[in-house]
């Protein structure tokens, strides 16, 4: 049969996943029902996606605000702790600052500016511009940003951080000062105990603050490496990828996802006869272009991979081949000399003009972020997405 139809993502609905459920037996039941009732077929490397919060939920992988704040108090002293670029996050920061602040008695939180990390803006850029302040050198408190920049709310939550943030330590007990920099030294001015909340950039935060004198630099990843009082944890992570799961309570990123993606292949592989791959994803890498927002709040794309999804693509434009190698050529000897050229390009691609303009990620970050966007993270109820014809290319015109 003639193939006509490139790369498919399917969204595969599950039964609602709870916590001591068996994730593996569920994923491969779901498949397997859905290839039975959805009238499609299985073939070698396609590519199954579990998302890591059914995975982390399947573990039981939670913590209470009482469990992280024991953590935190042990090992940033419980006195003035400085809060290093959170994002501005209800669900993915909010609970986690509430515990923070019942752990210590003054926290000091400095916010970058005019966005967070992840592309969640105070203000916009032009504001800053129209204000003349430098955000590279100069150090705001929260007065001056209200006299600056008044009280601006997120455009899609509608929040004013600033207050909230404020507001929720003052609930939680403890003192709140907020500033405002992007350089990390700023908080030595006000303590040397600080937390690094900032995801991608951590170790950079981390290190400027060693050399620069502080005595206890931690980042989230540091914080519940091990289980406290009963509590889940990730040895790799921490914090990071947590989601509020209830008022008190929340979500960790998943721990042990390589055990979790071969179980998987090897269930597939005996109820299919197919080798296929398997990865747990996360958030994916795209960014919004109304709200500027960057979907990368964990702290990979891919917690875990089965082995033939590691690596970057290695592929071809065809328009550029088209417009340069074969623009004499047109119809069907034009295809004919592409799918040739392609079924013999060399093995490794990097730095040669015909891949130029190829998107140079990893590919379980290009899979993670389609299968986040086909998943969703709402009602869809597809926590799991099958990718077929991911490794197919134009040379291959056959199924």
């Amino acid at each position: 049969m003639i193939r006509l139809v490139g790369t498919v993502a399917r969204g595969i609905r599950t039964p609602i996943i709870r916590e001591g459920d068996d994730i593996v037996k569920i994923t491969v039941n779901a498949l397997m029902n859905a290839s039975y009732h959805g009238d499609f077929y299985f073939h070698d490397r396609d590519v199954v996606a579990v998302t890591e919060a059914v995975v982390a939920r399947a573990q039981g992988n939670y913590a209470t605000t009482e469990q992280i704040s024991k953590d935190f108090r042990n090992k940033l002293g419980g006195e003035t702790v400085g809060i290093l670029f959170p994002i501005l996050s209800r669900n993915r920061f909010a609970i986690l600052l509430r515990a923070f602040a019942m752990g210590a008695k003054k926290l000091v939180v400095q916010l970058s500016y005019p966005s967070d990390e992840v592309g969640n803006h105070l203000f916009s850029e032009d504001l800053l511009d129209e204000k003349g302040v430098n955000p590279y050198t100069d150090v705001l408190t929260e007065k001056q940003y209200r006299e600056l920049f008044g009280y601006p709310k997120h455009p899609f939550t509608g929040m004013d951080y600033v207050a909230y943030y404020h507001d929720l330590i003052e609930a939680a007990g403890c003192e709140a000062e907020i500033i405002f920099a992007n350089d990390p030294r700023a908080i030595l001015k006000y303590t040397d105990h600080v937390l690094c909340c900032d995801i991608h950039t951590r170790q950079r935060s981390k290190r400027y603050l060693k050399n620069a004198g502080a005595e206890v630099v931690l980042g989230m990843d540091d914080i519940l490496t091990e289980s406290v009082d009963g509590s889940g944890f990730n040895r790799d992570y921490g914090l990071y990828g947590s989601n509020k799961a209830q008022e008190d309570r929340v979500k960790l990123f998943p721990r042990d996802c390589k055990q979790v993606v071969e179980g998987i292949a090897a269930q597939l592989k005996e109820k299919t006869g197919r080798n296929i791959e398997v990865m747990v994803y996360g958030d994916g890498a795209f960014k919004d272009p109304v709200g500027k927002i960057w979907e990368l709040a964990d702290p990979v794309v891919c917690p875990a991979c089965t082995d033939g999804l590691r690596g970057q693509p290695n592929e071809v434009k065809l328009k550029y081949l088209a417009d340069n190698d074969f623009k004499d050529l047109k119809g069907e000897q034009l295809e004919a000399a592409i799918a040739e050229y392609i079924s013999k390009k060399e093995s490794d691609l990097v730095g040669n003009m015909v891949s130029e303009g190829t998107t140079p990620r990893r590919i379980t970050d290009l899979i993670g972020s389609l299968c986040d966007l086909t998943s969703g993270s709402g009602d869809k109820g597809t926590p799991v997405v099958l990718v077929q014809g991911y490794f197919d290319n134009f040379s291959i015109d056959e199924e």
